[in-house]
């Protein structure tokens, strides 16, 4: 691997805590982070930033494998707060910024976690969910709201408070260690947080070879996702650099590529139609952009490669995985996620993990060589993760084709969930929150094809005897129960859903069924629900 050490032990290559002790050793004043504050931290600074903070946690009680919640928008702070936990050999456990109701209260209740680190601007939700064990609050950017019942409330103070260094976690932290838990979509039940080990997050990052301690990554997906995770962890393996700023803008893309410096990034689904909707400039190429991680891959990524001069990979990944698909430089075969790479094997199998012929449709499997370069299972949730390993191989519940040459494609979700503009959906998430709504009896929530590429989100509901159901409402009661991205675009009214014999729901038909012209648009009926804007700020200790 480029930029990689192979002489240095596993922990110096892959853990957090050594990485950062080594590169602020050889690489001081060597810029580490450049964040949208115009704050910018070097490696040297990094460490002291960190150890400043992972001090003060320790003094608010935090230790060794304690999972403790993170929040917060991509930012310093969020850097901070996720790097000082895996100093001391605490485990990450970030929260979506959208998240609300039921989805956090699951999130808190699952990690068993008792500190959380909030934006002030967030925390209000807290008062309405149940925080299981949660004990001790830290906000950013702002006080604590009025005392949340069973919880020390502390500003952001707390964690510039202490004085003196952190003290070494009681055993040396390992490759094979839990880093963080990232939740991602569930389909039959609630989210699952992926456990994920230090060596499992680096081998995420490894996939690109191409990428070197010269490059800076802009990273505009959220660090509470594994495109986010990944993205900083690839730099910091490396010894690079990266730019954070809070989310994509089609906009601004282009200045902040070129202000920033940026050489590579990942570019997921509707970026790409954004981008190439701009009206053409002279200036297209002028950029130091030269390559990304183009996922899926677009129709138009030759036109995209040719107009903006970017070479172009694509991979298949998942957060419980770590990129074992990948294409060569700019792929020249339609929708191909690319080719099982070194150091794994996957294959196309039936409902008994058989094998299908070349062509054929099934669902991929896959599994790694090397221990630890997976995840480790799914919090609290044996079931859950019997049944993803089931005969040693992690099944991605995706169906996939593969031709004699070795290329993978993607060809829909087996399991029952929606992909929008980044995010993954629980479709039975949604389906709960509709489904308390007085005037439904019951619903379906399945993707339909969106313009942008990947999936918008239509719920088809039934509703109780007698009852009329305007859509408004339903997306009136919605708002303020679920993240704007899980709201469904589409509404569709039917008296009975289609079932099986067993009075299963058949999504399939729905789902094939598509948006019929009974089918009611929010976006056309002037409703757009956009995400709350977090500016973070930047932090204050080390200054």
């Amino acid at each position: 691997m480029s930029g990689d050490n192979k002489a240095l032990s596993p922990a110096d290559r892959f853990v957090l805590r050594n990485l950062v002790d080594r590169h602020a050793r050889e690489r001081g004043e060597s810029v580490f982070a450049l964040f949208s504050t115009g704050d910018q931290w070097s490696y040297a600074r990094l460490r002291g930033n960190v150890r400043k903070v992972a001090a003060s946690l320790q003094a608010l009680g935090v230790k060794q494998d304690d999972f403790v919640l993170s929040w917060l928008p991509n930012g310093p702070h969020a850097i901070a707060v996720w790097f000082a936990l895996n100093y001391i050999g605490a485990v990450y456990v970030p929260v979506n910024t959208s998240y609300r109701g039921r989805l956090l209260a699951h999130v808190i209740q699952n990690s068993g976690a008792r500190l959380m680190v909030a934006d002030a601007r967030l925390a209000d939700r807290l008062a309405e969910v149940e925080t299981s064990g949660l004990d001790t609050l830290v906000t950013i950017s702002g006080d604590p709201p009025p005392a949340l019942k069973g919880i020390r409330c502390l500003n952001e103070d707390a964690l510039s408070a202490a004085a003196g260094e952190p003290s070494d976690p009681p055993r040396a932290i390992m490759p094979w260690d839990t880093h963080a838990i990232i939740y991602t979509s569930g389909t039959t039940g609630p989210s699952k947080g992926v456990l994920s080990s230090y060596r499992h997050l680096a081998a995420t990052t490894e996939a690109l070879d191409t990428v070197t301690s010269e490059d800076r990554a802009l990273v505009n997906l959220p660090i509470f996702h594994v495109g986010g995770t990944s993205g900083v962890y690839r730099m910091l393996v490396r010894g690079g650099s990266i730019a954070l700023v809070e989310a994509f803008d089609t906009d601004t893309f282009w200045d902040t590529v070129r202000k920033t410096g940026t050489t590579t990034m990942t570019l997921l689904g509707a970026m790409i139609p954004f981008l190439m909707k701009a009206k053409p400039t002279p200036r297209d190429r002028d950029h130091g952009l030269r390559q990304a991680i183009m996922v899926p891959l677009a129709e138009d990524a030759a036109e995209f490669t040719a107009r903006f001069g970017v070479d172009i990979y694509t991979v298949f990944n998942m957060t419980e995985i770590s990129c074992p698909i990948l294409s060569e430089r700019n792929p020249g075969i339609a929708k191909t996620c690319g080719r099982v790479r070194a150091g794994f094997e996957a294959r196309v199998v039936d409902d008994h993990d058989i094998e299908v012929p070349h062509g054929t449709v099934g669902e991929l499997m896959v599994r790694a060589d090397e221990p630890w370069t997976m995840n480790h299972g799914y919090n609290a949730n044996p079931e859950a993760t019997a049944r993803a390993w089931r005969n040693g191989w992690f099944h991605t519940g995706d169906a996939f084709r593969r031709d004699e040459a070795g290329n993978f494609f993607f060809v829909d979700r087996m399991k029952d969930a929606i992909r929008r503009r980044g995010e993954n959906i629980s479709s039975f998430e949604v389906e709960v929150e509709i489904g308390a709504h007085p005037k439904v009896r019951e619903t379906a929530v399945v993707g339909v094809p969106s313009e942008f590429g990947e999936d918008e989100v239509m719920a088809i509901v039934a509703a109780m005897p007698g009852a009329e159901i305007d859509p408004v409402d339903i997306i009136s009661f919605l708002t303020p129960r679920l993240p704007h991205f899980m709201v469904p675009r589409y509404i569709r009214f039917m008296s009975e859903l289609p079932k099986t014999p067993t009075q299963k729901i058949e999504k399939h038909v729905l789902r094939s069924e598509g948006i019929t012209q009974d089918t009611w648009d929010r976006e056309r009926a002037g409703i757009r629900l956009k995400r709350e804007k977090l500016v973070a700020g930047d932090l204050r200790v080390g200054q």
